[in-house]
C-alpha cells in the first residue's frame, strides 16, 4: 500500500476510536511511520483543526532504554488540545490518561534543518511556560510497536499551560525543579539536567529530525520539550499541580 491508502485506512480507524489496530501491528518501519504520521495532520488540517506547533518525547536516556530507541521521537501539537492553566477535563471522555511534565517553548523566528545547532536552536527560542501533557494509552504498551505507537502521535491528547516568560540568555534551563502534586501530595520532584536532555538539544534535534518529512520551526509555534517525570497516571476527581522553579505554575482537574 501506498503512504496516503495508509493514513486513509488509520483514519478510519481513529475515526471508529480504534488508534491501535492490531491489522497494522509490525507493519510500519519508523520512516513511514513518520509520514504517515504527517499525513493524518494533513487530514487533521483538512477537517478544520489548526498546527500549534510540535512535541517531542523519550528525552532522557532512561526513557530511551524502556522504549528500546536511540533517538527522542515526535508529534503534533493541534489547536484544539491547546488549554490553559486550570482547565477541568471530563476524565470519562479520556482513554487511559496521564500526564507529563514539561516546558512550552514558542519560537520567536523560522528554524530550519538539516544542520541546526544548539546555537541556532537557543536563539530562535523566545519563551518558556509551565505545562503538562495529556497523553492516553489509547491501545497496547507503546513498546509493542513504536512505529505503530508513532502514527498515533505518540498518545498526544492535549496540553495545558501557564503563563510564559521571556527566555533571557542566561537563564539556566538545566536548574529548573518540577515539583509535581496529585491533589495537594507531593509525588515527584525532578531537576530537568538530571532527567532529560536539554531542552535547546531537544529543539535542534526536532528541527533536523522535521528537515526528513519537507518540515521546518516557524515563528509563534509551540513546542512541548519531554517530560521532566516518567508519565503520571489519574484518576476521576485528581487535581494535578506541577511548579517549575523560575518559570510558574500548571494546573488541571479531571473530573
Amino acid at each position: 500500500m501506498t503512504d496516503e491508502q495508509i493514513v486513509r485506512a488509520l483514519w478510519e480507524c481513529h475515526q471508529q476510536g480504534d488508534f491501535f489496530p492490531d491489522v497494522w501491528v509490525g507493519k510500519l518501519d519508523l520512516e513511514q511511520a513518520y509520514r504517515v504520521q504527517m499525513g493524518l495532520l494533513e487530514m487533521k488540517l483538512a477537517h478544520g483543526d489548526q498546527q500549534a506547533g510540535w512535541k517531542v518525547g523519550l528525552t532522557a536516556d532512561a526513557m530511551r532504554e524502556m522504549f528500546g530507541g536511540k533517538e527522542p521521537v515526535l508529534g503534533h501539537l493541534v489547536a484544539s488540545g491547546s488549554v490553559a492553566t486550570g482547565y477541568t477535563f471530563d476524565f470519562s471522555s479520556l482513554r487511559n490518561p496521564m500526564v507529563e511534565n514539561e516546558l512550552l517553548i514558542v519560537m520567536g523566528g523560522d528554524l530550519s534543518g538539516p544542520d541546526a545547532t544548539l546555537a541556532d536552536a537557543r536563539q530562535v527560542m523566545a519563551t518558556i511556560a509551565p505545562a503538562f501533557e495529556i497523553v492516553e494509552m489509547r491501545g497496547a504498551d507503546m513498546r509493542v510497536d513504536i512505529p505503530l505507537a508513532i502514527t498515533d502521535n505518540v498518545a498526544q491528547c492535549a496540553f495545558v499551560h501557564g503563563e510564559p516568560i521571556e527566555l533571557l540568555p542566561d537563564f539556566d534551563l538545566g536548574a529548573v525543579q518540577a515539583e509535581v502534586r496529585v491533589n495537594d501530595e507531593v509525588v515527584e520532584t525532578a531537576v530537568g539536567s538530571e532527567v532529560m536532555d536539554n531542552q535547546v538539544q531537544t529543539v535542534a534535534w526536532l528541527v533536523n529530525a522535521l528537515h526528513r518529512y519537507g518540515k521546518q520551526l516557524h515563528a509563534g509555534q509551540q513546542i512541548m520539550s519531554g517530560s521532566f517525570t516518567k508519565p503520571i497516571p489519574v484518576k476521576a476527581g485528581d487535581t494535578v499541580q506541577t511548579h517549575f522553579s523560575g518559570v510558574g505554575t500548571v494546573t488541571a482537574t479531571f473530573d
